[in-house]
Order: C-alpha cells, then sequence, then structure tokens
C-alpha cells in the first residue's frame, strides 16, 4: 500500500478526480485529495485559467505543501492531473523521502542541478499535446534522465490532453483504461 497525494488539474477539484481517487484506494492505497481551488471548479478551459492566474503559482504551490506536510511523516507518492502534475512533481523533487512520482497529462520545468536518484517516474500523455510538445517532452525527459530519474514514458496518440477525464471532451475510454492499468501497476510496485 502507497500514501498517494493526488493533485487536480486547473479545472480544479471535479468528479474526475474522485473517481481516480477511487481507483487508487480500490487498489489498496491511501489518497488524499486536496482542493487548491478553495471549492472553486472550472467549466472550461479559460475558466480554470482565470482561477488558476488568479490565485497564483506560488499560492497553488503554497496550497499544495500544505496538504503534504501532515502527511509526510511516511513517504509520499506524489500525483497530479496537468496542472497538479506540474506541482506534484516540485513537491516530489523536493522531498527526498518521496517514493514515486505519477503524472497524467502534464510536466513542470527542472531547476538546474536538481537531482532524483532513481525516483521511479511515469508520466502518461498525449501525442500530440498541445500543453506538452514533442519538442518539451523530450528535453524534459533528458532533464529527468540526467537528474537520475528512473523515467517511463507513455504516449497515447490521438487523444485530447486530459484524456482520462470522463467529464471532458478530451475524454478517450480506451486510451483512459490502458493509461490507469499502467498507473495502478507503477503504483502497486513502489
Amino acid at each position: 500500500m502507497a500514501r498517494v497525494l493526488l493533485l487536480h488539474s486547473m479545472y480544479g477539484l471535479r468528479p474526475a478526480v474522485h473517481q481516480a481517487a477511487d481507483r487508487l484506494r480500490a487498489a489498496g492505497h491511501e489518497v488524499h485529495v486536496p482542493d487548491l481551488y478553495g471549492g472553486r471548479v472550472a467549466g472550461t478551459a479559460e475558466e480554470g485559467i482565470a482561477i488558476k492566474e488568479e490565485i497564483g503559482r506560488d499560492e497553488l504551490l503554497k496550497r499544495a505543501v500544505a496538504a503534504a506536510a501532515p502527511l509526510s511523516d511516511e513517504r509520499l507518492v506524489y500525483a497530479g492531473f496537468s496542472l497538479g502534475a506540474a506541482i506534484a512533481q516540485n513537491l516530489a523533487l523536493g522531498d527526498e523521502r518521496c517514493l514515486g512520482l505519477l503524472l497524467m497529462h502534464g510536466t513542470s520545468d527542472l531547476a538546474e542541478g536538481v537531482a532524483a536518484d532513481d525516483l521511479p517516474v511515469q508520466l502518461h500523455v498525449a501525442d500530440p499535446d498541445m500543453y506538452e510538445t514533442a519538442d518539451w517532452l523530450n528535453s524534459w525527459y533528458l532533464g529527468m534522465r540526467r537528474a537520475r530519474a528512473d523515467v517511463e514514458v507513455f504516449r497515447y496518440p490521438g487523444v485530447g490532453h486530459l484524456f482520462t477525464d470522463p467529464g471532458l471532451p478530451d475524454y478517450d475510454a480506451e486510451a483512459a483504461e490502458r493509461a490507469w492499468a499502467i498507473a495502478l501497476d507503477f503504483v502497486a510496485g513502489l
């Protein structure tokens, strides 16, 4: 059993995030799902971007750190969707006790000289993805390898950015089930 901190996308804490948490719980994991938007939920990408920008990146990161702090007595798996994945990556790389990092639909910049010695990292991403371009992903992957992370990238051709979210137009049931099967095996192996 792993303890997982699961962070939502720019849409906020929507039913799809709770469904993902339930999948992980059904597999025997303890899952915590903080609401970084304080109850706000976006109906469109534009609304999500507006909420994210209003709160600000630094404040979102502070809220995520505050959510992780009470759980940090044990090794955590950090996980997230898109924006939440970017925040999860930042938290994981700052936590030397991190057990693993599960990224769904997103990544973040890597600080120069960051170390991720043998950190298990798994990324699931659309191919192509308007937010995670091929050039960006190649650079990110090389940066993670330089940081000595143990990285796996799974690309899903022809799907939308948030293809695991059944409440969005990007949803692709087949790709989502494939991604979740792989992701659940990953977390079980940590």
